[in-house]
């Protein structure tokens, strides 16, 4: 009886009737559930946290062996080669090829292979494939856009019969002559850069054509009282437009994204009016260029000003600011284009003034700013910046060029951690940031967008840290493990659940697969002493400029056949 009367005592605590007649003893095992709550809560932040600590130590030590390499190299003379580029020798030592580099990049390659051969076998001629249902589908209008954006991504690859087969099909299947509401922006980088970019490394006139047949179909659309263009274009009519949805205003973005691809062709042509209309745009946008260079995503097309709107690196005005940068480069950082680089880096001095820090790990990010009110949210679209930052620290004075090099891979980290930070190991569209929580994914899906991994392809580039090539394996590996499927590539609903979307976006092939494949190439691949790339990944030949003294026009001097052979929502997220 003893026996029996102790085992009933014992199992007495775990009955709930006991602890309701004892609300002291309810309330000290409550206390204590908290407790244990926090103690293990606590453990994971740690754990975290240590996670962190241990990549940004792996980041140093991975930057000192580099140094080290370098110092020794410099001192021995070994393991360098001079590399020579169609004819022009490089005043910059080349670094031989990595065993590994070469695999990974044969990897890549076999990925596109994979994306173009499902696009050639269920979506030929169409503007995008869509995989899980093995057909096409025409985003743009018809313009086979996926084969354009592709062109120069073949070619580079050394994908030569791809390459035969798609410029056949610009030559006799191509045709612009449409009656279809165009996005002047989405038109202009795909298709104009994509045909000018072939043309530039193939010298193949056929594309130089083709650009010019589709940019004189877009030219109305700069017809406005104020020089701004319109944003939609009929490419039969002429007819342009704004969005309905703006208000009857322009986006920023898809209004100062024209500049290096329609100075180009003026270049190539010998026709001024191409350059004359992009070139505008600045002049106007400059006569009320604020004193932080961070202009709204809206702007009024009949008189040029401002509207009150958000101001942002993501969505709608992103690359806006990377084309200052790089038409100051295009035109050979020369007096001609200075004023491009002085509204450059009064802008940089405005992205500064919007940079915030998160609690506990300290991630960097750029706001987005409405009047006087900064919001903590940073779109993946603005992972361009720490690649445009780093580009662009060169023109800066040796103690400002490393503090803009060091924002830029502080951001990297952010844009980087983007992606580790879902069970996917793939970025979110974007990204909220609270007090003590650093970073949760806000628009959760993902559409096999570039920006990240371009951005890393300048850092390691202009830095030579492989630790940029060891984030973008990673990354090309979750694209990978979570978007590759029978039919060609993916991007997802949500990272959090991995479900699938039906559509393999046209930049995929022609901005992500193809920095990718750069990231583990040799410099003197497309070399950025040589190319400039359009917010597309579309590389353009740099071409000197001899303008008239107004800076509106160019010469016959300035028509050059170059034969070498060698960016939202500014883009819309298709359909998912």
């Amino acid at each position: 009886m003893a026996r029996s009367r102790s085992s009933s005592s014992k199992w007495r605590y775990v009955n709930p009737a006991y602890y309701l007649k004892r609300p002291k003893r309810l309330a000290l095992l409550f206390i204590l559930f908290v407790g244990a709550s926090l103690v293990v809560w606590d453990r994971q932040t740690l754990i975290q946290e240590h996670e962190v600590e241990l990549e940004k130590l792996k980041y140093e030590v991975n930057r000192l062996q580099n140094l080290v390499k370098e110092i020794k190299a410099d001192e021995s003379g070994v393991g360098k080669e001079t590399v020579i580029s169609k004819g022009n020798k490089s005043s910059k030592p080349e670094v031989l090829d990595d065993p590994i580099d070469i695999e990974r990049r044969g990897k890549v390659k076999d990925a596109m292979l994979h994306a173009w051969s499902s696009y050639e076998k269920y979506a030929w001629g169409h503007d995008e494939l869509q995989p899980q249902s093995k057909n096409g589908v025409d985003s743009f209008g018809g313009l086979g856009a996926t084969l354009i954006d592709a062109l120069d991504t073949l070619y580079i690859m050394g994908l030569d019969e791809q390459f035969q087969r798609a410029r056949e099909w610009v030559a006799q299947s191509l045709d612009f002559n449409k009656n279809y509401d165009a996005s002047v922006f989405e038109t202009t980088i795909r298709v104009v850069g994509g045909l000018l970019s072939a043309y530039d490394l193939s010298g193949d006139k056929l594309f130089l054509e083709k650009s010019k047949d589709i940019a004189d179909r877009l030219l109305p659309a700069w017809n406005s009282p104020s020089g701004i263009p319109y944003n939609i274009i009929n490419l039969i009519h002429g007819n342009a437009h704004n969005p309905g949805w703006t208000g009857g205003d322009s986006i920023l973005a898809d209004s100062g994204t024209e500049q290096l691809e329609f100075i180009a062709l003026s270049q190539r042509t010998g026709d001024p009016k191409y350059q004359q209309k992009v070139e505008n745009v600045i002049i106007e946008l400059n006569k009320t260029f604020p004193p932080d260079g961070l202009l709204p995503i809206y702007i009024n097309p009949h008189r040029g000003t401002r509207s009150y709107s958000t101001i942002t690196f993501g969505a709608m005005g992103d690359s806006f600011y990377e084309y200052l940068l790089k038409v100051w480069i295009q035109g050979n950082k020369t007096d001609t284009v200075k004023h491009y680089r002085d509204m450059w880096e009064i802008s940089m001095k405005g992205l500064e003034s919007l940079v915030r820090r998160t609690t506990p790990s300290s991630f960097a990010y750029i706001c987005e700013k409405i009047g006087n009110s900064l919001i903590d949210k940073m779109d993946e679209l603005a992972c361009f910046a720490p690649g445009m930052l780093a580009l662009g620290s060169s023109g800066y004075p040796p103690d400002e060029a490393k503090k803009m090099l060091s924002l830029a891979e502080e951001l990297a980290w952010t844009c980087y951690n983007f992606y580790q930070s879902t069970p996917t190991k793939l970025a979110g569209e974007n990204y909220f940031f609270h007090s003590g929580q650093d970073m949760s994914v806000g628009t959760s899906w993902n559409i096999l967008r570039p920006e990240t991994v371009e951005s890393l392809f300048y850092l390691w580039r202009l830095t030579g840290n492989k630790t940029y090539q060891e984030w973008g394996w990673n990354i090309f590996q979750a694209f990978e493990k979570n978007s590759r499927v029978e039919s060609g590539y993916v991007g997802l609903k949500d990272v959090n659940t991995g479900v699938k979307d039906n559509m393999m976006q046209s930049f995929f092939l022609a901005e992500t697969l193809k920095y990718l494949y750069l990231l583990f190439s040799p410099s003197s691949i497309i070399s950025l002493d040589e190319w400039v790339f359009n917010t597309e990944a579309h590389p353009i030949k740099i071409v000197a400029r001899h303008d008239l003294v107004d800076k509106l026009g160019v010469s016959d001097e300035d028509h050059t056949e170059t034969r070498s052979r060698a960016r939202r929502e500014g883009r819309f997220h298709g359909n998912l």
